[in-house]
């Protein structure tokens, strides 16, 4: 349009030009008549006097008339200068950081793989701890060692692999009654009673039998000393070396651990596919023990997998769990943790539950700004505004407390007319991004005549 403008402009002007030249001409050729019949002057000074006086005066007149001309036609054609922009970034706006919610009763350990970009390069190795790191009594979580044992004596090749036939005697059979009267968990054990290895592991995993295990640590190395020194020597062997087992089922309080050996436990736990699918298994219907049932209510909640229960009276109830924790990310969270020493059941489960919801929580869409926010404006001499602003909300995900950066990038616009995008705004945490694109609101519209003639200054 501009360029329009500015052609017909041109022609004007230079018709206008062509109009005067021509006037003068003709005045200059009709000399003669403009100084009628008079003599001619014997003296030729005043003749050329009048010559000079005419042509002077068909210049003014050719002055006047085309000079204002070309300054109006120069004026309503000239180039309008370019809008002034003023934008800034957006400002990111603060979020409260992800707030854990360590148990506060016991000792407690976790540990959190897959986030390593999020929640530091340690995280997967024990990323939070509290109560200490003293020895502390596991109780029955002493079955998953003695399982672990028993299988580095007759390992089974796949999480469904039988293994050999225990056929259990009336000795076996006796410690039913015996661990009945110290007020141990027990699972019936008929006298002759045959079934597979896994089939034993099973019994003294998921309802924690303690007859079971004793009597699954006995076939396996022949007594409970020969038991107790492979014991010793494997916990020594995967560096468990805060680890105490003086007895296979965990019923004596002199079974101890700390938290961090404990989550070296669970690790190893969760490496071997048969005590692993054993642990996520909520029940088991065996031959000679019947229908039994894991002890872990808290089985597929949250995610979690296993691994093992553990309670005496006198130090509490503990929990040694691994959870897969889907909070968003492009797989989930391998989680191993442990809980040592709670008050309780219910404290137990409220402990290890809130833990889990609030590393589940840290990770969120982060509000960053809405639609329509303003980053800039565009001004004109003539008075002509308009705004930038953002086109849609922005949002990231990401774990809370995770500095964000914001940039912008702009264009100059080519319509200046109102939705026109003409830049971006980007934020990024580091690892992730997102972007918004950057539109105008409002139209540029160009001055009318009188501005244009009476602000040449502002003109190109």
């Amino acid at each position: 349009m501009a360029a329009i403008a500015r052609g017909a402009a041109g022609c004007r002007k230079s018709r206008s030009k062509e109009t005067a030249l021509d006037d003068l001409t003709e005045l200059l050729s009709r000399e003669q008549e403009l100084l009628g019949d008079a003599p001619a002057p014997t003296d030729p000074a005043p003749r050329r006097g009048r010559r000079i006086g005419l042509i002077v005066a068909a210049l003014v007149v050719v002055l006047l008339l085309v000079v204002p001309a070309g300054y109006v036609a120069w004026a309503l054609s000239a180039a309008l200068p370019d809008p002034v922009e003023t934008s800034a970034v957006p400002a990111v706006a603060t979020v409260p950081p992800a707030a854990l919610a360590a148990p506060t009763v016991g000792a407690f350990a976790i540990s959190v793989a897959g986030a390593d970009d999020y929640l530091g390069p340690d995280a997967a190795g024990i990323w939070a701890a509290g109560g200490g790191d003293q020895p502390l009594p596991m109780a029955s979580i002493s079955k998953l060692v003695t399982a672990l044992v028993v299988l580095d004596r007759h390992p089974l090749t796949h999480p469904t692999d039988a293994g050999p036939a225990i056929t259990f005697d009336k000795a076996a059979h006796a410690l039913y009654d015996e661990y009945y009267v110290r007020g141990a968990t027990i699972a019936p054990m008929p006298t002759g009673t045959t079934m597979s290895l896994r089939e034993a592991l099973a019994a003294m995993l998921l309802p924690s039998a303690s007859n079971y295990a004793e009597a699954v640590a006995g076939w396996a190395y022949g007594s409970q000393g020969a038991f107790l020194s492979a014991t010793r020597r494997w916990l020594a062997a995967n560096g468990l070396t805060q680890t105490t087992i003086v007895e296979p089922t965990g019923i004596d309080a002199r079974n101890t651990s700390t938290t961090a050996d404990m989550i070296a436990l669970g690790r190893l736990a969760a490496a071997n596919p048969v005590v692993a699918s054993l642990a996520r298994t909520p029940s088991l219907d065996i031959p000679g023990a019947g229908v039994v049932r894991n002890t872990n209510p808290m089985l597929g909640e949250l995610g979690i997998t296993g691994l093992k229960t553990g309670t005496l009276e006198e130090s509490g109830s503990n929990l040694l769990y691994t959870a897969s924790l889907d909070v968003g990310l492009e797989a989930p969270l391998s989680i191993v943790g442990v809980q040592l020493g709670a008050e309780g059941r219910a404290s137990l489960e409220q402990s290890v539950r809130g833990l889990l919801q609030s590393i589940a929580g840290g990770f969120d869409v982060v509000p960053l700004a809405e639609e329509g926010r303003l980053v800039g404006t565009y001004e004109t001499p003539w008075g002509s505004e308009a705004r930038m602003v953002l086109s849609a909300d922005a949002s990231l995900f990401t774990w809370r407390g995770r500095p964000v950066t914001a940039t912008m990038e702009t264009q100059t616009p080519t319509t200046w007319l109102d939705g026109e995008q003409v830049g971006t705004v980007s934020w990024t945490d580091g690892l992730r991004t997102t972007s918004v694109p950057v539109r105008i609101e409002g139209d540029i519209t160009e001055p009318d005549a009188w501005w244009r003639l009476t602000h040449p200054g502002e003109l190109r």
